[in-house]
């Protein structure tokens, strides 16, 4: 009786303790959407949605939605505009996933999800293509283009709009929209990958044609951190490559391109600022609690204005192994002091200005060192392998990276390798190279 007092009591301890076991969690589910599905089906592969809309309402954490091959017309928004001044979404992702289980909007593998708003004709307000304000979601492999304006009373429109947290928005292609791209506005931690911007210019813009048509824009708020452009292109854009103006919240931009920013797309007529990438700035008026940003490993060519601009920035960004090719001006260090007086201000590591007006306002800057213009080296083409310009929009690797080119990157004999400074980027030899492709 004893032993089976015991057994009863193991019994039901084990029971007590398998009760007491955490849940599993939610099991990772696959949906589908299709432009040729039905918001009334299952949303299974061989029944898939028509809406990512439909699919945001069933989708978890951890869940992945594959969007299929073809165009995705959008004609309405997801509310009425109130007014003319008034901004409405075409697509609201705000269902957020969790940390390390993220709600992934994914292509389907092989396949070229296009979304198009270009039928939004009737849309009297401005517009957001995506409206992304959730957070922990993925989105991959989709092609925006087509954002309206569709009256003269404001300024730009938005491919994609961010304002959520822990985002990663990856091989994304977004292009001919009637504003920026892709266009950061708060949340913190969200990384751009392998993507491009081109060809976006705003006609109607209520303070000029082309003056806000950026490819990738980051006017972020206050109390973020984290965002960052990694791999990403940005050209023909009427207005600026990457723009950085108002951000209260540091940004990192790595490993990108920008090229032929300032012009109606594909022609050399002046439209908007022309710079490849604008680090700042806040209407050239000094702000005390001004975020500071760094640009790195980054190639701006034949933009009509400034390859890196500081755009009367208040502190000293950070500018480290780039190279600038023919723009207007290589690196313009426009900053403003205190006393709202110009001042140059920056700090500049291992880069190459070529062609056009180098440099302008270095004055004042911090540890511009180590530089092709302080160097005492000859600039000419004979330091790089290539100084073609054509062929940077080719496509990218099957990773998504950017396209292995020579173009720009330094020649065997060039004597701008090993002649940059330990900046704690990785490096070949006994000192970095200038610019922005280390030599093996």
């Amino acid at each position: 009786m004893r032993n089976l007092a015991l057994l009863s009591a193991l019994v039901a301890g084990a029971a007590a303790a398998i009760v007491a076991l955490p849940s599993m969690g939610h099991a990772a589910a696959a949906y589908y959407v299709a432009p040729t599905g039905s918001d009334s089906a299952a949303g299974t592969v061989s029944a898939p949605f028509r809406t990512i809309a439909k699919a945001q309402t069933v989708a978890a954490a951890g869940d992945t939605v594959y969007l299929r091959g073809g165009t995705y017309a959008y004609t309405t928004a997801t509310t009425g505009c109130a007014a003319a001044t008034s901004v409405v979404d075409a697509i609201t992702l705000n269902k957020s996933g969790t940390a390390g289980s993220p709600i992934s909007y994914v292509n389907y593998p092989g396949e070229k999800p296009i979304f198009t708003f270009s039928g939004m004709t009737g849309v009297n307000c401005r517009i957001k293509g995506f409206d992304v304000t959730g957070s922990h979601l993925h989105l991959r492999g989709i092609e925006i283009s087509g954002v309206r304006q569709n009256n003269s009373l404001n300024h730009e429109s938005w491919g994609v709009w961010i304002s959520g947290s822990h985002n990663t928005f990856e091989k994304l292609n977004t292009h001919h929209n009637m504003g920026p791209g892709l266009f950061i506005a708060k949340g913190g931690d969200n990384l751009v990958l392998n993507s491009d911007s081109h060809d976006n210019y705003d006609p109607y813009s209520s303070n000029g044609a082309g003056e806000n048509g950026d490819g990738f824009g980051a006017h972020i708020a206050a109390g973020y951190t984290g965002n960052i452009f990694r791999g990403c292109r940005s050209w023909w854009n009427s207005d600026d490559g990457f723009d950085l103006i108002r951000a209260y919240a540091s940004v990192t931009i790595e490993n990108s391109w920008a090229w032929r920013n300032g012009y109606l797309p594909q022609t050399t007529t002046p439209a908007g600022n022309g710079a490849g990438f604008k680090a700042g700035g806040y209407g050239g008026v000094y702000v005390s609690n001004a975020a500071k940003h760094t640009v790195r490993n980054s190639v701006a060519f034949l933009n009509r204005g400034p390859g890196f601009y500081s755009n009367h920035h208040p502190v000293a960004n950070d500018y480290v192994n780039n190279t600038a090719y023919s723009n207007g001006i290589g690196y313009n260090m426009l900053g403003i002091n205190a006393s709202g007086a110009a001042v140059g201000l920056g700090t500049l590591k291992n880069n190459i200005a070529y062609g056009g007006t180098p440099t302008a306002n270095l004055s004042g800057t911090s540890a511009a060192t180590n530089s092709s213009w302080n160097l005492n080296v000859t600039m000419s083409d004979a330091q790089f392998q290539s100084v073609s310009t054509t062929g940077w929009n080719v496509s990218r690797q099957s990773d998504g990276s950017l396209p292995a080119l020579t173009s720009l990157h330094l020649a065997t004999t060039s004597t701008l390798i090993d002649r940059g400074t330990d900046v704690g980027l990785p490096y070949h030899g006994t000192a970095p190279d200038l610019g922005a492709f280390e030599t093996d």
